[in-house]
């Protein structure tokens, strides 16, 4: 897998590149009972009201149905194949079970066609996507595909190139650091899987042109300072000058850029031990 750049035949190409990885299989045929036809909300409501700004548009695509459970237990299962998801940064992988049946799950770093993967409760095999629960995974471990509560699905380190950091257990509960430094504590029983998300390269993608953008679904961003005053506080003036308040602001008057916006009665604050580190 590498960074891939294209010659300078045009001003957009001159600075676009793209990953190449030559494991990802290509001209497939996606299994129907894997996928689902992606209904384009641009980021409105059931009244037709904007509440996501900045979404719309976007090439068509199917959704595909990844197994985050990936509850199987004790049952082994090869990889087919390695995919390219339009609808996530990380790479999937179209695995088969022992008894025939395949699901999508997502694929791990360095993994690849021919590879064999398990999920267990009780036996421990340390090799990479395969899924343990934390109460018998070593500590230092890094782990990805990491479930919040039993049985739930994962939640955390979900996107390309992540992962956490296995501290260790105590009591009932086990701990893990996330990439922002904050360590935060989950239940033993929840399962993890061994290993990094795929696809670290993708933060190093230049998308060049504002039209691979658009193809994303993602719509242009307008400062709040060339506004005005009716539709941004930051609007107004003559010319170029600067906001004109001692803070910046959203477009709907609250405080932006290092503010606390996390709610200070949150039920998820008791599993935090250890904050992130803030910004200097």
């Amino acid at each position: 897998m590498a960074i891939k750049l294209y010659k300078p035949t045009t001003p957009a190409r001159r600075k676009t590149s793209v990953i190449s990885n030559p494991l990802i299989s290509k001209k497939i045929k996606l299994p129907k009972n894997l996928i689902i036809i992606r209904k384009k909300n641009s980021g409105r409501n059931n009244q037709g009201k904007i509440t996501v700004r900045h979404k719309g548009g976007g090439a068509k695509r199917y959704i595909r149905l990844v197994d985050f459970k990936m509850d199987k237990y004790d049952i082994p299962a090869k990889v087919e194949r390695i995919e390219y998801d339009p609808n996530r940064n990380a790479n999937i992988a179209l695995v088969c079970y022992r008894d025939g049946e395949r699901r999508y799950i997502l694929a791990g770093d360095g993994m690849k066609p021919g590879d064999h993967i398990i999920s267990s409760k009780t036996k421990l095999i340390l090799s990479e996507g395969n899924r343990f629960p934390l109460s018998i995974i070593p500590t230092g471990i890094s782990v990805y595909n990491v479930e919040l509560k039993p049985g739930c699905g994962a939640k955390l380190a979900r996107s390309a190139g992540n992962k956490l950091t296995f501290i260790g257990i105590d009591g009932e509960k086990a701990q893990l650091k996330l990439p922002s430094g904050e360590v935060r504590i989950v239940s033993k029983d929840c399962c993890a899987t061994i290993g990094t998300v795929s696809n670290a390269e993708f933060r190093n993608i230049r998308w060049g042109k504002a039209g691979r953008m658009r193809h994303r679904g993602i719509k242009p961003t307008v400062r709040g300072k060339v506004m005005n005053p009716c539709d941004h506080p930051h609007g107004g003036g003559e010319g170029k000058h600067p906001i004109g308040m001692k803070h910046p602001k959203t477009l709907w008057g609250k405080p932006a850029l290092g503010v606390k916006t996390r709610n200070n009665n949150k039920y998820s604050n008791k599993f935090i031990i250890s904050r992130r580190k803030k910004r200097k």
